[in-house]
């Protein structure tokens, strides 16, 4: 029984029913009813799907370690001013350096992803680049305001470190939180709307996910996936999203892209997680929707979020790799702290 799991889950449910984020105010739009933002397919889980899942973690989820120790930190570069670099700090955090320019994406160095210090889920391991290792940022992407991806901390600690706060991209109606947390350089986007920093440009795009930091604000901000347009080639951050046809689209409109930065964990059980979080079977599915030449794997092996072990989505990332025809090289698992520069021409499909 994991009962460690389940009293986490209870816990962050709990405190979470006291807490909710600020939510969009606007008319009605395509993906927006005037009340909540909407996919472009019907999914919902209410309170007794909410009460399943923490029940069948009980006899379902597996054990994790308490704690698993990095390799020796590493330093990035100040600055890479040609190609792509990209470095695997921890979750769904990532330094991308491209063409003189620093991103972060979705980044949590807070303990736990949680809106209380007491409860919630806990890290298992620390990040792989100690903060105070980064290069200036210039740019952070949010793919949705989830707490994993959303760490108003972690936030206000980046801005304080350095002279010029980062520009932070996120979807409709976060800005407000960014505002409450003494952040000021901030843009909210639409889907399909289009930012951009001397010759690399951000487009916000659709992905399959929801958004919530309490119970009264679920699906009132907008979620979404990052298309990176830059002189080495284009990337994709995709953030959280479950499997869906805006993959091949996405594909079809932006790709081939140089390194797709695809999610593949949290997802069992697929009863409850299918809707917003891919398994590694359709990360891969997904790299090959979008024509992507290599792509990186996030979203696991640091926070316990749902029953799958803590090395499942890597073994079972082989697996689908290898039933793709695909090489490992082509679809990395990177160890916190760990770099790699694009190379995608010189890898096999």
């Amino acid at each position: 029984m994991n009962l460690r799991t389940f009293s986490t889950l209870g816990a962050l449910i709990l405190v979470a029913s006291c807490f909710a984020g600020p939510i969009f105010k606007g008319t009605e739009m395509k993906n927006f009813d005037g009340n909540v933002f909407q996919n472009r397919s019907h999914m919902y889980k209410g309170p007794s799907d909410l009460l399943r899942f923490g029940v069948g973690s009980l006899s379902q989820s597996q054990d994790w370690p308490k704690w698993r120790e990095n390799e020796t930190a590493k330093i990035p570069a100040a600055r890479v001013n040609a190609g792509i670099v990209v470095t695997y700090i921890n979750h769904a955090t990532t330094l991308i350096q491209v063409d003189g320019l620093n991103i972060l994406t979705d980044p949590i160095y807070s303990d736990r992803a949680s809106p209380v210090s007491f409860a919630g889920p806990k890290r298992v391991r620390a990040p792989g680049i100690a903060m105070s290792d980064l290069p200036e940022i210039d740019v952070i992407l949010i793919s949705h305001n989830h707490y994993d991806h959303l760490d108003t901390e972690t936030l206000r600690q980046l801005a304080a470190r350095q002279q010029t706060q980062p520009l932070i991209l996120a979807g409709l109606g976060v800005g407000e939180l960014f505002e409450e947390n003494g952040l000021d350089r901030f843009v909210d986007m639409q889907w399909g709307q289009t930012e951009s920093t001397g010759d690399i440009e951000f487009v916000f795009v659709e992905c399959r996910h929801r958004s919530g930091r309490g119970i009264t604000d679920q699906m009132k901000t907008l979620w979404g996936s990052f298309v990176i347009n830059t002189p080495s080639g284009a990337i994709y951050f995709a953030g959280d999203t479950g499997y869906g046809p805006h993959f091949k689209e996405h594909g079809e409109e932006f790709g081939p892209f140089e390194l797709t930065i695809l999610p593949i964990g949290a997802y069992e059980p697929r009863w409850f997680m299918a809707d917003v979080h891919l398994n590694p079977a359709e990360a891969v599915q997904a790299h090959l929707d979008l024509n992507s030449k290599q792509s990186l794997s996030i979203h696991f092996g640091v926070f316990q979020l749902t029953y799958e072990g803590v090395d499942d989505p890597i073994d079972e990332l082989i697996v689908a790799l290898a039933q793709a025809e695909l090489t490992p090289e082509s679809f990395w698992t990177l160890e916190p702290g760990d770099v790699r520069r694009v190379n995608s021409s010189d890898i096999p499909r």
